[in-house]
């Protein structure tokens, strides 16, 4: 059951605010001009955002791939807790098997059969027994709208069935596949048609622009999760023009350093992928703009983020997360660190930069907090506010430890992996091959050098808080595979 007597007591404050959350989808740490000026991408608005909000150097996802982090951002819980644990649609050891389930013609688990661990299982629903972010916010009297990608469960697990009052295109999969893809007719169950050639993410915008007119006299949640830059890499033709002629300018040719068993590319300079980044950034300023023109940004809540880090090592390879090592699917801090910017009027810093970790399982209890409202005891296992930051984002931020859980085979080549990052200590432990790798992130931000062997005794302290954290959250493991082809030493 949800925590009714908990949402009865959330009261709607008269200070209470407005709340716009922006997620991007595999948009990395370093695809963005306010944490990279020398970025290949135009981002001038979410520029524009960044000076007028806090911005964080260390802000993560929850997971390196999408529905979990997403997940976390809803629940305010890892997703080792909630049996998140991979993207929906994933190779899963299942919970419970399903009826008639046939491996044979199971693809995803024909591509991992012969792998000596098989991944753990986990739950591809977000679990109706959660009081989420939007049902908290409803029930303090807030209109609730979820416009872009959920990939959080089928039918019966969709965003009106958690919290939200409308829902503009999100459903069960993980990327604009139906019709023409990024561009009308989208053949999207949960999204009428536009003309003809209409652009999704600037579709969305709209949507959320008639959402705010509408709303702008009561108390919204805006969730805009985008489906960009997600594939397949697509971008109007103009914006895939204009990168083509300047990657040829500047004499940009691709380049990758290995990452076993993949390569990492290391130059940004793929022109498609470019305009996707410039026309979702030109969608967040519509939305951005639409709170101006009705009135009410000075009382909204803007967050930006994005759901895990930038492909760089499969799909395509579109990004570089240099100096961060690897990307989406990996633990390695490309994977994990993200671009993260939030704007408070009249109560955050603006400009300011602010250092502290923080996490995607933060989100929930933070809003609440900006919003005058009390957190959810019983829904708030994980999360921390950190609210005090923006206002003076050198305070410091007393928070646990950051922990991931990633006990899957990334199709991007990650190996299943626990990783913890305790002040500017990380440790990943890895479930096969590979040894235990410690790193000290202020010193060394793209985790080149290894110091496991040199400091035993902190690789020992943060093993111990790492397995304290997968006890405590009955985290699932990979599982031996009996059937495991001998001498596989590929993945």
């Amino acid at each position: 059951m949800k925590a009714l007597a908990a949402l009865a007591a959330l009261v709607l404050p008269a200070s209470a605010t407005n709340v716009v959350f922006i997620m991007a989808d595999d948009l990395g740490y370093m695809d963005v001009g306010f944490n990279n000026p020398e970025t290949f991408y135009d981002t001038p608005r979410l520029n524009a955002l960044a000076k007028e909000s806090v911005r964080f150097t260390n802000g993560y996802a929850a997971c390196p791939v999408c529905s979990p982090t997403r997940s976390s951002v809803l629940t305010g819980q890892y997703p080792a807790r909630t049996r998140n644990t991979d993207y929906f649609g994933g190779p899963n050891g299942f919970l419970e098997m399903p009826a008639n389930y046939d491996p044979a013609k199971d693809g995803n688990f024909k591509h991992f059969k012969k792998r000596p661990v098989l991944p753990a299982p986990y739950i591809e629903k977000l679990d109706a027994s959660h009081t989420t972010l939007a049902e908290a916010l409803k029930a303090a009297g807030y209109a609730t709208m979820h416009a872009g990608k959920w990939h959080l469960g089928p039918e019966g697990s969709f965003p009106t069935d958690h919290g939200f009052d409308i829902n503009i295109a999100g459903g069960r999969g993980g990327g604009p596949y139906s019709g023409d893809k990024y561009f009308s007719p989208y053949d999207n169950p949960h999204l009428p048609n536009g003309p003809k050639g209409e652009h999704l993410p600037d579709r969305l915008a709209q949507e959320v622009d008639k959402f705010i007119t509408t709303h702008k006299d009561g108390k919204f949640f805006v969730y805009l999760p985008f489906y960009s830059v997600h594939t397949p890499l697509m971008a109007p033709e103009d914006l895939v023009a204009k990168y083509d002629a300047k990657r040829k300018k500047l004499g940009l040719e691709a380049e990758f350093e290995p990452e076993h068993p993949r390569k990492n590319r290391t130059v940004q300079q793929h022109a498609i992928y470019a305009g996707m980044v410039e026309a979702m950034d030109a969608a967040v300023g519509k939305a951005l703009d639409s709170l101006e023109k009705n009135g009410v940004a000075d009382d909204t809540l803007v967050f930006f983020f994005s759901d895990n880090g930038g492909l760089s090592t499969s799909e395509g390879s579109p990004t570089s997360n240099l100096p961060l090592r690897a990307g989406k699917g990996w633990t390695y801090e490309g994977g994990i660190r993200e671009p993260l910017i939030v704007r408070w009027p009249g109560k955050g810093k603006a400009g300011a930069t602010c250092d502290a970790p923080v996490i995607s399982t933060d989100f929930y209890p933070t809003i609440l907090e900006a919003c005058g409202l009390d957190p959810l005891p019983e829904q708030h296992v994980d999360g921390t506010s950190f609210a005090k930051l923006l206002k003076n984002p050198e305070a410091g931020h007393d928070r646990a430890p950051l922990f991931w859980h990633y006990p899957h085979w990334g199709n991007q080549g990650g190996i299943p992996s626990s990783a913890i990052r305790d002040g500017d200590w990380k440790l990943i432990d890895f479930y096969w091959k590979k040894s235990p790798e410690l790193y000290h992130l202020a010193d060394d931000p793209g985790e080149r050098t290894n110091l496991a062997d040199k400091h035993p005794e902190k690789l020992a302290e943060l093993q111990a808080k790492l397995e304290a954290f997968r006890k405590d959250t009955d985290a699932l493991p990979p599982s031996v595979n009996p059937d495991a082809k001998p001498g596989f030493d590929k993945w």
